[in-house]
C-alpha cells in the first residue's frame, strides 16, 4: 500500500505505449465479444500485465479489444465507490479489470487459465503486502457458460500448479454485479508511469 502511495504523488517518464489503445472502440472489427472481469489484488498490475500479453494492436492483435478497471462485488447499498472508500474496506469491492474481448481470438479458458499464472490466488484478501477485502482473488462471471469455465479451469489448475506444492486456491467465482469504473487517474496507470509501484507477484508463475 505504501508504495502504491509514493507512486500516486511521484513524477513519472510517460510511456511509450499508446495509452488510448486499451479504450478505444475497435470492437467493430471483432466478429464477436465478451465481457471478462477479474480481481487480483492490485488493479494497476492486472490490467497490465493483461495488456502486455494479450495487446490489441497490431490489428487485430491478441484478442483484448479494451480494458478498463474499477470496482466490484461490493455491497449492494453502495453506488459509484471511490477508491478512498474501497481502500477502507467498508464497501467490500474489489480492485478489478473489465476485459472486452474477441472469442475467436483468445478464449475465456485463456484468459482465466492468464489470470491464475499471474498472480497468487492461495492468499485470502492479499496479493504481496497489499492486504484488504479490496485485493482479494475473484472471478467475476458474465454468463453461465463462464462460471463452468472458470470452474472447470480452476480445478484443473489447482491439481497442476498448486496441490503438489500443498496449497490451495482461494479465488472467489461469483456471477458479476454492477461495475464502476475507477477515476481516470487509475486507469492504464502503469503504461502512463512505467516505473510506478507494480505488485510484485503480478507476473508469470509458470
Amino acid at each position: 500500500m505504501l508504495g502504491r502511495l509514493i507512486a500516486l504523488v511521484t513524477p513519472r517518464a510517460p510511456s511509450s505505449f499508446p495509452p488510448p489503445v486499451s479504450h478505444r472502440d475497435i470492437a467493430s472489427t471483432a466478429s464477436m465479444k465478451e465481457i471478462a472481469i477479474f480481481a487480483s489484488g492490485c488493479f494497476w498490475g492486472t490490467q497490465h500485465i493483461f495488456l502486455k500479453h494479450f495487446p490489441p494492436e497490431p490489428a487485430p492483435g491478441k484478442g483484448i479489444i479494451s480494458t478498463a478497471v474499477g470496482y466490484t462485488g461490493g455491497k449492494e447499498s453502495v453506488a459509484n465507490p471511490n477508491y478512498k472508500t474501497v481502500c477502507s474496506g467498508s464497501t467490500g469491492h474489489a480492485e478489478a479489470v473489465r476485459i472486452e474481448f474477441d472469442p475467436s481470438l483468445v478464449g475465456y479458458d485463456d484468459l482465466v487459465e492468464f489470470f491464475y499464472r499471474t498472480h497468487d490466488p492461495t492468499t485470502a484478501n492479499r496479493q504481496g503486502g497489499d492486504v484488504g477485502t479490496q485485493y482479494r482473488s475473484a472471478i467475476f462471471t458474465t454468463t453461465p457458460e463462464q462460471a463452468t469455465v472458470a470452474k472447470r479451469v480452476t480445478d484443473e489448475v489447482q491439481a497442476k500448479h498448486f496441490t503438489p506444492k500443498g496449497t490451495k486456491i482461494v479465488t472467489d467465482i461469483q456471477p458479476a454485479g454492477p461495475w464502476w469504473n475507477a477515476e481516470d487517474y487509475h486507469q492504464l496507470y502503469l503504461f502512463k508511469n512505467p516505473g510506478g509501484y507494480q505488485c510484485p507477484t503480478h507476473r508469470p508463475h509458470w
